[in-house]
């Protein structure tokens, strides 16, 4: 921990823009450094305050993390409390971390300790671009006509307008919906009093019209996180690529996110064999300190 005062502790801090070409399109993780000061109050109390879609927190390894061959520890919050993974904040932590100074122990790839375990981090060879290796998922399946039924009505869609539907959890809670198209999919007005519990991806292809480079348009909606719409997510993108990816989607494409908030969001998902890669770019735009009363 650095102390740059006298009268307040201070943590260097870092504010990433992810999934992003640097014009802050993207979506801002906050990354505080050497965090191991820190209470688990106090961190769910600035992540709260940042009111981002997370902020995060750099850790040494356990030492179990430390012999997997862990490079970090980072724990995850969202205003409303803490997350076993996300995925935009993975990839703006691992580039903080580099930047801060960070080496890992194998050249090219960083592993993170997490809530669901170890997550590799690698170099695309792509302007510096990262991607994480999609985790395994927690949960899958088809939901039950119940579960579909309640999406559909916190949606505002027609149930006829969902191609297909899967749990894709990789910690969140991702009940992912394949709509016929991103029209649909851009179109949703959800009614977020009626979520509950639900933590709802919808993906919707653009067909041979297009998006610029994007394939399909993804959204997501966590309102139980205290974030109503994420402007550009990683795990769900993750999710739907375990799924979707070489079966209805391309085994490479690029997903738009963030379109209906101003955001132009690009994630891009990669099936190689088993494993699916999300890789998007990532930019530092604000570095300071924190600073917190005793």
């Amino acid at each position: 921990m650095s102390r740059p005062g006298q009268d307040l502790p201070g943590w260097t801090y870092r504010c990433v823009d992810v999934f992003s070409d640097g014009g802050l399109s993207g979506n801002p993780v906050a990354v505080v450094h050497d965090a191991e000061d820190l209470d688990d109050a106090t961190m769910a109390r600035f992540a709260h305050w940042t009111n981002l879609s997370e902020t995060t927190f750099l850790l040494p390894p356990t030492p179990e993390g430390a012999a997997a061959g862990a490079d970090y520890r980072l724990r995850i919050f969202a205003p409303g409390g803490e997350l076993p993974f996300a995925g935009h904040p993975t990839l703006g932590s691992a580039h903080a971390w580099r930047e801060a100074g960070g080496v890992p122990r194998v050249p090219g790839r960083l592993v993170q300790e997490c809530g669901v375990g170890l997550v590799t981090v690698r170099e695309t060879g792509t302007g510096g671009r990262l991607a994480f290796a999609a985790p395994d998922l927690l949960r899958s399946g088809p939901p039950t006509p119940a579960e579909l039924a309640a999406a559909t009505a916190a949606l505002g869609l027609d149930p006829d307008a969902v191609v297909e539907a899967s749990w894709i959890d990789n910690g969140p809670g991702w009940l992912g919906l394949l709509l016929a198209d991103a029209a649909t999919v851009l179109g949703l007005r959800p009614d977020f009093a009626a979520f509950g519990d639900l933590k709802l991806g919808v993906v919707g292809p653009y067909g041979a019209a297009g998006a610029g480079e994007a394939d399909v348009e993804v959204r997501a909606f966590c309102p139980q996180y205290g974030v109503p719409e994420d402007p550009v997510t990683g795990s769900l993108n993750a999710g739907l690529g375990q799924w979707l990816a070489g079966r209805v989607l391309p085994a490479d494409y690029v997903a738009a996110q963030g379109t209906v908030l101003g955001r132009a969001g690009r994630v891009h998902v990669s099936r190689q064999g088993d494993q699916v890669w999300v890789a998007g770019d990532t930019w530092t735009t604000l570095r300071g300190v924190l600073r917190l009363p005793s």
